[in-house]
């Protein structure tokens, strides 16, 4: 062959096209299985419960004004009735909330869904009734009012396992009955109460009826999926939040005030007036209750932008949020793995050739056909890790792949360089690289940084240890036609 090291060189570039082919149809799995996560957490959604937002509590009601109106004179006077519809939504004056949280995680075959169970005590009181006393457009009409209604609207009705409602303070306390639905035009979900003339008194005619304060207390037992909003619909809001997860996500609006996240559990507190959110008004407003959109694993919980867009009625109501992720998801790890497995392989093949060019003539030459085979080995080392993960933990399924990878590698490159000492030190370095790897999935924030140092190390070991080498003389050694023995030695 006229140009060895050349044909050599196009030889490694087709195995590295090939096994890019692979390493491409692998990180297609990865996108594939983290689909089906996706699909199982839709199918608990569905069967469950979804992401949970709590409005409320709130007070609605409705009123109808009739008055006659006269047209024409004589015979040809005619009387007529005509009716306007007028709502009301009153804020509370104060929240106080306290709920605990447990995980209660759900399964659709390999694949865990982040689910919770908890319960909320829920403290609301309104100051005066005058923001629900109706006021008559026209002299002489007819007032006709529904009973007031206390509601409290839920992004996923489906979650509420059990609602009690009482009303009033102190010795004055009654349980009301708690009824299906809020019957409120733009926030449906839910349940409500009708308020008795003795808890809050409303005379449509009357405008000197009693002003007198009102308290509601709420204790809920609720379940949902993956996150928890609440809606600051209040002038002042105090929601204290414990739970068992260990991984809390804070997003909505506001951070908590103060938090405490443990090694099994989490504490979070948020205080808030309306001073700093627009959320009463907006309530007032009839601004739409966006969904939490939690389905894509390895995200975190947000509004879904197809129902912001299609709202025409302003943007979503502010929120105060948390989710409940797991920090290691072995698809999204799985697949920044994969991001790095050409160049995993690319230094692979450096540290082999290097072998090659510094142990000439005391190490065995090395055929393309065994860099494919090394570099197969490696490609398969991303399949196994995708394949373990959905089993065991992401850490102990990078243990087993690598180890694997490392004595194989190690074993075969021994016997391929021809010296056992040789296989022993590739495989101390291939260890280091598959170390360096792990730490660069773990450490996302400085994984630019640690992958930056490792490579400028990587090449600055390779200048050092080929310092000496004639480079020149190697090809020219290469292209040179081999001597016929002498005849008779």
């Amino acid at each position: 062959m006229r140009f060895p090291l050349l044909s050599k060189a196009a030889a490694l570039g087709l195995v590295a096209m090939l096994l890019s082919i692979a390493l491409a149809r692998i990180s297609y799995l990865v996108d594939e299985r983290a689909a089906r996560q996706a699909e199982a957490v839709r199918s608990v959604q569905q069967s469950h419960a979804g992401a949970q937002t709590l409005l409320g509590p709130l007070l609605y009601r409705q009123c109808t004004e009739e008055w006659d109106v006269v047209s024409g004179t004589g015979k040809e006077r005619t009387t007529s009735v005509e009716r306007k519809v007028s709502a009301w939504t009153a804020t509370p004056s104060a929240v106080v909330m306290d709920s605990t949280l447990h995980n209660d995680p759900r399964y659709r075959g390999l694949f865990k869904v982040n689910g919770y169970a908890g319960h909320f005590a829920i403290d609301a009181d309104w100051a005066a009734a005058q923001p629900l006393r109706p006021t008559r457009e026209h002299a002489g009409s007819r007032m006709q009012c529904q009973p007031v209604r206390l509601l409290l609207a839920l992004g996923d009705v489906r979650g509420v396992r059990q609602a009690l409602v009482k009303l009033g303070d102190g010795q004055n306390t009654t349980t009301a009955e708690v009824r299906a639905g809020t019957q409120h035009p733009v926030y449906g979900q839910g349940f409500h109460v009708e308020l008795p003339a003795s808890a809050w008194a409303l005379d449509a005619n009357d405008a000197k009826a009693d002003d007198a304060p009102l308290h509601a207390r709420i204790e809920l037992d609720m379940v949902g999926t993956a996150a928890l909003a609440v809606v600051p619909a209040a002038d002042s809001l105090s929601w204290k939040l414990k739970s068992d997860w260990p991984h809390p996500s804070f997003g909505g609006q506001y951070l908590p005030t103060a938090r405490e996240v443990r090694e099994d559990s989490f504490d979070a507190r948020w205080q808030l007036s309306s001073l700093a959110t627009s959320a009463p008004r907006d309530v007032a407003q009839g601004h739409p209750l966006c969904a939490l959109n939690v389905s894509a694993p390895g995200e975190e919980a947000g509004y879904d932008p197809r129902i912001h867009a299609a709202s025409d009625k302003g943007a979503c109501l502010d929120t105060l949020a948390v989710s409940f992720i797991d920090p290691i998801n072995p698809y999204v790890l799985s697949d920044r793995a994969t991001k790095y497995g050409l160049l995993f392989i690319a230094l692979t093949f450096i540290a082999v050739a290097l072998a090659e060019v510094l142990g000439r003539g005391r190490v065995r030459r090395v055929h393309p056909v065994q860099y494919a085979l090394v570099g197969l080995a490696l490609t398969l080392f991303f399949l196994l890790l995708l394949s373990l993960s959905e089993h065991i933990t992401f850490g102990l399924a990078y243990g087993v792949a690598s180890a694997a990878c490392v004595l194989l590698l190690g074993v075969y490159t021994g016997h391929m360089l021809g010296r056992r000492r040789d296989g022993v030190l590739f495989g101390g370095a291939l260890g280091v690289v598959y170390g360096l790897l792990y730490v660069l999935l773990q450490r996302e924030q400085t994984a630019l940084v640690i992958g930056s140092v490792g490579l400028f190390a990587a090449v600055a070991a390779v200048m050092w240890l080929t310092r000496r080498v004639d480079w020149y003389r190697m090809f020219d050694e290469a292209r040179a036609p081999a001597v016929p023995p002498t005849p008779g030695v």
